[in-house]
């Protein structure tokens, strides 16, 4: 199987930041190859959302996309809570309350222009690939070998198919394999994802059975804090579904899988992470109500580059980080707007084949450089929210009132509110300013 065509893109992985690409590239009429290695397109996960920055993204992308997910979106059920992001709780008994910093959303965190809005994955898929001929997905398709040469680059298959294209964009995930032909020659201690001290356990459930164990607390995004383990819920599937997290942090320790991110265990050994008199009892109804997997979390601590000749990554596989500012999805989304501009100035270039090595390099590098260094604070202030939920933060401890002072004044304001086509207009100025020299 080989791609024809003079300029032609791959894209492995059919995750968000795959298809929102994707969605991009159709819409700038790129041709792309979209490889996946799922028989379909996949429902793993649960619940999903964007950040303003996200919708910011998407509007460019596709203005299509946003009526039809907001149509199928959900926020926080009373009216004066449609801005919070999280309300802070605590995982002993009691939740907090009566605490001073505690009631009338006191301990929550947004932005008077956000509005929480989430959805299930399944459905954020099924909008993306709407935007998507099916003809430009290959299913089946498992990655095994990647090979440069100066005028195209190679894809071989587990199956024994090739493909040829111009241009490798890696969005297969965390465990990226793209990711190691790029940082391995170079930096190898970059390569795979890197174990955050923490494991969670996750589900979706009817909200009549969370109302059941949770009631009213289901109606607003938690967050609860406690020692070395934590908590996260929100509403999904029009409030019909909820969607948590229950975390178990290990400082200190390794993770005991190799090779693989989640570790199925007995139902007792799931609910022992959550013994002890410091924790509600109904946390414990919670989690037995998940699948008896442990899930790793894993995140890519630091990552050299994004790019190698005519091989670059997006979305999880160029940054993946901790789920706790809910903003992986979005900065994958970011990654697919420049990415697609840059693909779009390639495209339209007279040159071609090996003469044009130069201009695909001088391209990703400016998709480097506005990209990287934005999605790496982001995975640093992810992991860091993971240390205030656990208690483990060097400045706040345990100390609700440090915890939120740091959450509430402006902690997500640089994050959700960018000026995305100004980070557009500098990775083609970059770019266009070097292809001049």
């Amino acid at each position: 199987m080989t791609v024809n065509s003079e300029f032609n893109v791959a894209i492995v992985g059919a995750g968000v930041a795959g298809l929102a690409l994707a969605m991009g590239l159709h819409r700038k009429g790129v041709p792309f190859t979209i490889y996946e290695e799922a028989s379909q397109y996949s429902v793993v996960g649960a619940g999903i959302g964007f950040g303003p920055n996200g919708m910011q993204a998407l509007d460019m992308i596709q203005p299509g996309f946003r009526p039809l997910y907001e149509a199928l979106c959900v926020g926080n059920k009373p009216d004066n809570a449609q801005w919070v992001f999280f309300e802070g709780l605590l995982l002993e008994p009691g939740f907090g309350d009566g605490q001073p910093w505690n009631g009338n959303l006191k301990s929550a965190w947004g932005h008077k222009d956000y509005l929480r809005k989430s959805a299930h994955r399944k459905e954020l898929l099924d909008i993306m690939t709407s935007f998507i001929p099916i003809e430009t997905v290959k299913f089946s398709k498992k990655l095994v070998s990647i090979k440069e040469y100066p005028d195209k680059v190679t894809l071989e298959f587990a199956d024994g198919d090739v493909a040829t294209h111009s241009i490798l964009v890696g969005g297969d995930g965390i465990a990226s394999i793209v990711r190691e032909y790029i940082l391995t020659p170079t930096h190898p201690e970059e390569a795979k994802p890197v174990y955050s001290g923490a494991h969670c356990y996750r589900a979706v459930i009817p909200m009549e059975e969370a109302s059941e164990i949770m009631g009213e607390k289901t109606d607003v995004a938690k967050i609860y804090f406690g020692h070395n383990r934590g908590a996260v819920s929100y509403r999904i599937t029009g409030g019909k579904e909820l969607n948590f997290l229950l975390i178990k942090a290990t400082p200190n320790e390794s993770w005991p899988h190799p090779g693989r991110v989640t570790q199925p265990l007995t139902r007792e050994e799931m609910l022992a992470d959550f013994d002890g008199d410091n924790i509600d009892d109904r946390f414990r109804r919670l989690v037995a109500k998940a699948k008896p997997v442990k899930w790793g979390l894993f995140h890519h601590q630091k990552t050299s580059t994004y790019y190698k000749d005519r091989v670059c990554l997006l979305g999880d596989s160029a940054h993946a980080s901790m789920p706790f500012q809910a903003a992986g999805a979005a900065q994958g989304v970011e990654d697919a707007l420049i990415l697609a501009f840059v693909l779009e100035e390639l495209m339209k270039s007279p040159t071609r084949g090996a003469k044009q090595l130069g201009e695909i390099n001088i391209g990703l590098k400016a998709y480097d450089a506005v990209r990287r260094p934005r999605a790496q604070k982001q995975l640093d202030r992810a992991f860091e929210v993971g240390k205030m939920i656990y208690f483990q933060h060097p400045e706040c401890g345990s100390d609700m009132n440090k915890i939120l002072d740091k959450l509430q004044n402006g902690w997500l304001d640089w994050l959700w509110f960018p000026d995305l086509k100004a980070d557009v207009d500098r990775a083609l100025s970059q770019m266009r300013k070097e292809l001049q020299k």
